[in-house]
């Protein structure tokens, strides 16, 4: 099968197809011997491809679903030694996260090497809904719950209307249920801080489809088939 070469590397589980671009252009791609700096370059079956001079091939994709505990990196790999997210996935690819969680998050968190689907799943073109769960300091009113609704000026910028609702409380505090297609850095922190709440706790219970029922943190499962052609039509149809 002819494929792009962008293609070709993010199925071989380098980086996305973005990132693969760059390494192109910067020369550390070699076709049958031959390093190639522009785009567009196709790929046939019988060709040998190389990545800072080792030889890459594609591999059997993989996609997991992991309840990430906390205290844990959502990275593929972390200088500190501190355990990371990929360590907990039975495959034997090189997988990476979809996203991130904070080290103190729980939640979900997908885990693949399907460069592409990762790349369109985080892009804020596809909107993909992403559910939290904050256990935050006082009780939330209605005022603050339309702040989050309208949009919150954080230090860099506004961010996108939320779905926002209390769902509980525990003890003088409240359990508020927020989602949001954006990902910005400790967005779900920043927003809550910012409306008077700061969080305590924080999990994400929903990733697109996917929920945290019958899978406990610190499990991880393979998605089933649907769940995959599910992702890949959510991000191949998504609202423009």
């Amino acid at each position: 099968m002819t494929e792009r070469l962008q293609k070709y590397l993010a199925r071989a589980g380098i980086a996305s197809r973005r990132a693969s671009e760059e390494y192109i252009r910067a020369g550390r791609v070699m076709v049958n011997g031959e390093t190639m700096t522009e785009l567009g370059v196709k790929v046939e079956p019988e060709d040998v491809v190389y990545f800072d001079g080792r030889p890459v091939e594609p591999e059997p994709l993989e996609y997991h679903l992991l309840n990430k505990p906390a205290g844990v990196i959502s990275s593929a790999s972390d200088p500190q030694g501190r355990r990371t997210v990929t360590t907990m996935a039975p495959g034997r690819a090189r997988l990476f996260p979809v996203g991130r969680l904070d080290q103190d998050t729980t939640g979900l968190i997908i885990l693949t090497n399907d460069g592409a689907l990762a790349h369109r799943l985080m892009h804020p073109r596809f909107q993909v809904d992403k559910v939290y769960l904050a256990d935050v300091e006082g009780i939330v009113g209605e005022r603050e719950l339309e702040r989050l609704r309208r949009g919150v000026r954080l230090e860099d910028g506004m961010t996108a209307p939320a779905g926002a609702r209390v769902t509980g409380k525990r003890g003088g505090n409240s359990i508020v249920e927020l989602t949001i297609h954006q990902g910005r850095k400790r967005q779900v922190r920043r927003m809550l801080e910012a409306v008077g709440h700061p969080v305590l706790r924080l999990h994400r219970k929903r990733y697109a489809m996917l929920t945290d029922d019958e899978l406990p943190v610190g499990a991880t499962r393979p998605l089933t088939r649907k769940e995959v052609i599910g992702l890949q039509k959510l991000v191949t149809a998504g609202r423009q």
